[in-house]
């Protein structure tokens, strides 16, 4: 594939830059370690998503008659690395705006099409993902969270762990089992959940980084009406399926100037700092361990690349996904190893570019886990690139 930009590339690319230009605001300036200060910060954030939404940047590769922009494969990596480039902050509900929108769009009915999508979009409604649970995580199928039929509602009950965003989300999208007597894959209902009903209780888990992002969430009586059916009862893995495909889809053109950006850094760090009278950046084994890392960042580069070549040819996400995926989650343990072995004390201090390198280290743990784990990731590409038998 030619991955030069058309002229009608070229031009959305010159309209986003230009955009992003007039309206990326200032970086937040506040202590995000108290709960007034993530308070603000999490309002900073909605606001900012809000205004992406009037500008029309919202829910980019959604259907116009939805919202979006309709946005071909190659314009979404343009948007993600012009994104990167400038340092916009984060759009808060990119749960609802990467996996729950769209699976809403391909099986939702029209209605909660209606609902959900503008509020989705503005940032007026923050989403969640209820699926993992502490003995079904990457093995999603397993879960226990039950919803019996109570007349025209279901009553869940049950725990999910694990979720990203559930401290503040509005809505989730949960997996309930409501036919315990067919085999584990069936018998699975998908949910739109409203985070607010009585019975839903809402607990932060503090990781290591002091953040607490990711929470428990426990079920007690929970009363569901049955026209929050995504899709159809007793059919949610398919849902689950459609919802994880667009999950590991995600394009990484933005990652690797992140991650470019992280590498250019620490090089800058190196050719500065000092040990026993000598740059570190003279000495060969750092300089060795610079050059494998920066190998390895180019080769997820064109991995990106060939894997943006095949989906814009097949329209539909594949195992790609899972290898890119394994790339990025590995390769970024590796580099703030690397970082800190280079930085050495300093490296663990919040005055050092703004504690990134310590936070960062500290959270790159989780890479492999989150998303599928590298284990599962592994058993994909085992399976639906090399060909051999399934792992049981």
């Amino acid at each position: 594939m030619d991955l030069n930009l058309t002229s009608e590339e070229q031009s959305f690319r010159d309209e986003l830059r230009a955009w992003l230009q007039a309206h990326v605001p200032p970086p937040f300036v506040g202590d995000t370690t108290s709960e007034e200060g993530k308070g603000d910060y999490f309002q900073f954030l909605r606001d900012w998503q809000r205004k992406v939404c009037e500008g029309g940047w919202a829910g980019l590769s959604w259907p116009k008659e939805y919202g979006g922009r309709g946005a071909k494969l190659i314009e979404q990596a343009i948007f993600q690395e012009e994104w990167a480039r400038a340092e916009a902050p984060p759009l808060i509900n990119v749960l609802g705006l990467s996996l729950i929108g769209p699976t809403i769009i391909a099986v939702g009915t029209e209605e909660q099409k209606k609902s959900h999508l503008p509020r989705i979009l503005s940032a007026e409604e923050i989403w969640c993902q209820g699926f993992s649970e502490p003995n079904a995580g990457s093995d999603v199928a397993s879960l226990t969270t039950r919803a019996v039929v109570d007349g025209d509602h279901f009553v869940v009950n049950g725990q999910k762990i694990w979720t990203s965003l559930a401290h503040v989300a509005d809505w989730c999208l949960l997996l309930v089992r409501t036919d315990p007597t067919v085999p584990k894959h069936k018998g699975i209902t998908a949910l739109l959940v409203d985070m607010h009903l009585p019975g839903v209780d809402v607990r932060p888990l503090k990781q290591m980084t002091g953040d607490a992002s990711f929470n428990e969430v426990f079920f007690d009586n929970v009363r569901v009406p049955m026209s929050n059916v995504l899709g159809k009862v007793n059919q949610g893995w398919h849902t689950a399926i459609a919802t994880l495909m667009n999950e590991r889809a995600h394009l990484g053109t933005g990652t690797y100037v992140q991650f470019k950006r992280n590498f250019d850094q620490l090089i800058s760090h190196a050719r500065r700092m000092q040990r026993h009278g000598r740059s570190r950046g003279t000495d060969p084994i750092v300089r060795q361990k610079l050059a494998q890392a920066f190998m390895e960042l180019e080769i997820f580069r064109l991995t990106n690349t060939r894997a943006l070549s095949r989906m814009n040819n097949e329209h539909v996400p594949g195992p790609e996904g899972s290898i890119l995926k394994l790339q990025w989650s590995e390769y970024n343990q590796r580099f703030q190893q690397i970082a800190q072995e280079l930085l050495g004390p300093v490296g663990q201090l919040q005055g050092l570019d703004n504690g990134q390198w310590v936070y960062n280290f500290l959270r790159c743990r989780a890479n492999t886990i989150e998303a599928g784990t590298s284990e599962i990731q592994r058993n994909i590409v085992a399976e639906r690139v090399l060909g051999l038998p399934k792992s049981y």
